[in-house]
Order: C-alpha cells, then structure tokens, then sequence
C-alpha cells in the first residue's frame, strides 16, 4: 500500500472533476490521451532501461495534449478558450522540446539527478521495489496532468461568457511576464554553462543575470506561470456558482488553489530545488558558499 499512497489525492482531483458533468468530456478524452502518451514515453522506456528520466517527455507533451484537448473538446470556442489552450500549449512546447534535445544529446541514457535522488527517498521510506516504485512514479504524474494541472483550462474551456473579465488580462499579463523570466533564465544558464566549457573552467556556480537573486530562478518562473493559471481561471469559476451544487462548486476552488501549493511542493522539494542542491554541492565546491548568499526558490537581494 505505501508504493500507491501518493496516488490517492491525484485520484481524488479526478473524482471531482467527474462530479460536475460540465467536465466529463473533457475528462475522459484527456485522461485515455494522457495514459497513451505517458504508457509510450514513459512507463515502457522505464521497463526497457530501468530509468524513469523519460518522464522528463511525457510530462510536459502531456501539457500540450491537455493545451489541445481543452481547445478541441471544449463546449463553446471562444477567445478565453484560446487563451488558456496556448498557454497550456506553449509551457509543454518549452520544456518538452528541451526534453527532446536532451534525449538527442544522450542526457537519458543516465539517470537524471532529480530520479536518482526520488531513489534515495524510496529507500529511506522501505520502497525497496524500484521497478514498480518507478512506476508508480509515472502514474503519479500523469495523474497530475489529468486532475489539479487541468482545473484551470477545464473550468475556463466551459465559461461561455462572451467578455473577458479584467482578473483573466491581468493573469495572463502575469503569465507572459513569468514565461518570459523562466526563459530568460534558462537562457542566462546555458550560457553561462557554454562560456564556462569554453574557458575550460567546468563545475562553476551560474551566479550571473537571474541566478543572482535567486538559485533557481527558473522555478520560481514556472510556479509564477502556474499562479497565473489560477488567477485566469477565477472569474470562470465563480460563473460556475449559478449552475453547479455549492459544495462541489467550493471544493473545485480549494482544488483551483492547491494548484499552486502541488507545483511549489513539486518545484521546491519534490523533483525541483531540494534534489539539485544535494548533488550542487557534491559537484560545485563554491555552491556551498553560493546557497548562504542567494535565497532558494523568491528572488531577492543577497545576503
């Protein structure tokens, strides 16, 4: 039972959704389409290699799936629909065409550091079954892209409104401003990272642009885009008071806002900061030095 533990509040968000009948379509075209595409880019490689890296595909081209589903599956097109759909569509393009480049460069055929430590937390919890571990891993996470992380462009695909509320242009103008952070910092990465091979001078610190206010500027990006989403997402959940039960209707908002608490959780401790910082220092003598300075995960002036 403890290998499937962590399934249960994803499941639980799926439930929800299948509450409201004004989702069910929506629902049921994405979770088959996701389970497709996480069973081929994930769960069979992972049988094949013994590595769950290739998560690091499904993940975010099941971001692009739901971006699509939620265009195509949607009661009524309109611009809001749009919106959240390439939104939806341009975060999985970014980070899983990064994937794919890192697939190419041979980065998967080893064990990503995020994957090796998520090993290190198995043992320590007695999940000595590493082959159904992974797994279970995988199902978790593309649970995650059928429940919670589809809330926001589900409840926005069925809000027929014919205008956009101001919240919604105020969300989305918090969300060009985070994507482009995020990729503003990975850019500043890859090219302090080139500049450093260059000069020789491998396993340095990137403390330059972004990553001087904050160690993962990055994530903090990502968990901002996903704020967004929810705000976005407000106006078009509160039209669903005049025509859902108020008790489902007041659960789906809880579940609007864990969002934001599943991606922090995820990005910080999860997959995201605290698992890169325990080998940061394994392999950067100088990170030590960098973490007393340089707040975690909110940018901010230095220590």
């Amino acid at each position: 039972m403890k290998y499937y533990t962590p399934l249960i509040p994803f499941s639980l968000g799926i439930l929800l959704l299948l509450q409201l009948p004004i989702f069910a379509d929506l629902v049921w075209a994405n979770g088959i389409l996701q389970l497709l595409v996480f069973i081929a880019l994930a769960s069979l490689p992972a049988l094949r290699t013994g590595r769950m890296s290739y998560v690091d595909l499904a993940w975010p081209w099941g971001l692009v799936l739901l971006g699509l589903i939620t265009l195509i599956n949607c009661p009524q097109l309109n611009l809001r629909v749009w919106l959240i759909s390439t939104l939806y569509i341009l975060m999985g393009l970014r980070m899983g065409l990064g994937a794919i480049k890192l697939w190419q460069a041979g980065y998967l055929n080893s064990e990503l550091p995020r994957y090796q430590y998520q090993r290190r937390r198995w043992r320590r919890k007695g999940k000595h079954k590493t082959p159904l571990a992974m797994q279970v891993e995988i199902i978790l996470q593309g649970l995650a892209n059928v429940s919670f992380l589809a809330i926001p462009a589900f409840v926005m695909a069925v809000d027929p409104a014919p205008s956009i509320a101001i919240m919604t242009w105020l969300g989305l103008l918090l969300w060009i401003a985070a994507y482009t952070m995020e990729s503003v910092a990975d850019m500043q990465k890859l090219n302090f990272l080139r500049e450093m091979r260059k000069a020789g001078t491998p396993n340095q610190v990137c403390n330059v642009g972004l990553w001087a206010y904050s160690r993962h500027p990055n994530y903090f990006a990502e968990w901002m885009a996903w704020n967004a989403l929810i705000i976005m997402a407000v106006p078009s959940w509160y039209y669903l008071l005049s025509s859902q039960p108020v008790v489902l209707w007041l659960t789906l908002g809880v579940a609007l806002v864990l969002v934001s608490y599943i991606m922090y959780s995820t990005l910080v401790y999860y997959t995201g900061a605290v698992p890169a910082e325990y080998y940061s220092v394994k392999k950067r003598p100088q990170y030590e030095t960098y973490q007393k300075h340089t707040n975690r995960f909110f940018p901010g002036t230095k220590k």
